[in-house]
């Protein structure tokens, strides 16, 4: 009877071994190969946004159509600071009462800020100037991805630990930079 479990234990642990632990590796490689490709994605988006000065239609699409092309579901958000330039007086209503001073403040606009531009409600083309979000020199702009499922990596590592590591992304990039040009 021993010899009967301790057969059953040696296969298991041979099926464990030859199997689970190098599909396990697999899937682990392919969540790194995701991470490259995510993050080439968002700093490439991000650098020619602030590059540009702007964002089109079809930048944004081909941004989603490369990091979608590594089979996971991904939550993108965008910000874009505004800076302002407001002078300073003592009294408003009086512009002799200027105080030789300025302040700098930003305008948040946000992903549904930022797609009500790229995506409007009418019938305008791809290529039309109307649907540029348009950015000025000195302004910041911020993509942030994280993954909304769990991957096949987290998923089979999970199985073979006999954990669950819940929701928490496993890709998220957070990336972003100052506006460098006004080319539009």
């Amino acid at each position: 009877m021993s010899s009967m479990v301790s057969k059953f234990v040696a296969v298991l642990i041979a099926v464990v071994l030859m199997f689970i632990y190098p599909a396990a590796g697999a899937y682990q490689k392919q969540d790194d190969l995701s991470r490259v490709v995510v993050y080439n994605a968002v700093t490439q988006f991000v650098d020619a946004v602030r590059n540009k000065g702007y964002l089109t239609p079809v930048m944004y699409q081909d941004f989603m159509n490369e990091i979608y092309a590594t089979g996971n579901d991904f939550e993108v958000q965008m910000e874009h600071l505004h800076k302002k330039y407001t002078p300073v007086y003592t009294d408003a209503a009086n512009p002799d009462t200027f105080q030789h001073d300025i302040d700098v403040s930003y305008a948040g606009y946000y992903t549904a800020d930022i797609m009500s531009v790229i995506f409007p409600d009418s019938t305008d083309q791809k290529d039309e100037d109307t649907r540029k979000y348009r950015m000025n020199v000195g302004d910041f702009f911020k993509v942030t991805v994280k993954n909304n499922n769990r991957t096949a990596g987290t998923v089979m590592m999970d199985f073979v630990s006999g954990t669950f590591s819940g929701s928490t992304p496993v890709l998220a990039y957070p990336y972003g930079g100052m506006v460098l040009n006004e080319d539009y």
